[in-house]
């Protein structure tokens, strides 16, 4: 045995890594597994259909049943609460229980619950004391009951983008991504701005639809094309911009009709804190195709990377 249980807790299971350690009247029945280096504090309760990876740190007071899948580098706070059957009777059994899954290196505050069949996507982090009640994005910060996106982890912040005119053209140059100025004229008669498809946008654009009335609570976007190229403008109100290449990650707060981010593809693009008057157009270089599109983060990261298939997950 490779691992160290404490005197005063319970292991039944032989399949834990090496060096994990389990502290007093914590209690890990004989279906879980429980990946290397990671720390189960005192009072936690492992289930047996769970699987644990490595280096995850459960804090005191936490339960894991059955059904929950956390992967590698997780943190979850003290008293964090799981929950695997949303219509629990006493004496009563499911058949099968809905897969919870936190992605690798997420991290869940003290006493917040996390509803059945929630996905937690990677390196997101809830807020203490919030209620979960759909899935997370990767990298999102959710906070409240209910949990709603109050910002991104590990993202730069670009801002604000009327500080410095003229000096926002920098989308090409900048890696694939950036705020690219429009044409504008400004007079008495009112305010005006332009596009010249050919000249003023790195593709023709052969498609544009516009996104409105989004309430504050969601997110739009999470995924990456393959192909297309997109371009946003928020022509009324503002919108929270993200695009992701996989190695830098960057935030912008799309404000003004005469300014707009310009994506080329296998960039991750995610909107939120939609303001409730907020009008985003958006101009794409390909007609609509869902094949284009690629709608799970490991997956784009994947791509990016250039491996042959996307990182895997814990079943």
């Amino acid at each position: 045995m490779n691992h160290f249980v404490h005197e005063r807790g319970i292991c039944e299971s032989e399949r834990v890594g090496d060096r994990t350690t389990i502290w007093a009247f914590a209690h890990v029945l004989p279906g879980a597994v429980i990946g290397a280096d990671c720390n189960l504090n005192d009072g936690v309760f492992v289930e047996n259909d769970v699987v644990i990876g490595d280096r995850v740190t459960l804090k005191c007071g936490v339960q894991i049943w059955d059904g929950i899948r956390l992967e590698d580098d997780v943190f979850v706070g003290p008293n964090a609460t799981f929950t695997n059957d949303r219509f629990p009777r006493s004496k009563q059994r499911l058949a099968a229980y809905p897969q919870t899954v936190v992605e690798h290196g997420a991290s869940i505050g003290g006493n917040a619950t996390i509803l059945p069949g929630i996905r937690i996507g990677s390196h997101a982090m809830v807020g203490a004391g919030s209620v979960v009640t759909r899935d997370v994005p990767s990298y999102a910060i959710v906070a409240g009951n209910p949990a709603r996106i109050i910002g991104y982890a590990d993202t730069e912040t670009i801002g604000p983008i009327h500080a410095a005119p003229g000096s926002v053209n920098h989308a090409i140059a900048d890696g694939g991504f950036g705020l690219i100025e429009l044409q504008h004229a400004i007079d008495l008669r009112g305010s005006l701005s332009a596009v010249e498809f050919a000249a003023g946008l790195p593709f023709p654009p052969k498609r544009m639809f516009i996104v409105y009335d989004v309430p504050t609570r969601y997110a739009r976007g999470a995924h990456a094309h393959r192909a297309c190229h997109q371009f946003l403008i928020c022509v009324k109100g503002s919108v929270h911009a993200i695009a992701d290449d996989g190695t830098k990650r960057r935030e912008y707060l799309l404000d003004a009709p005469d300014i707009g981010l310009y994506m080329q593809p296998l960039t991750w693009g995610t909107q939120y804190a939609y303001s409730p008057d907020a009008v985003l157009v958006v101009l794409a270089s390909h007609e609509y195709d869902n094949a284009d599109y690629i709608r799970e983060y490991d997956e784009f990261l994947g791509i990016v990377a250039g491996l042959p298939s996307p990182a895997p997950q814990l079943h």
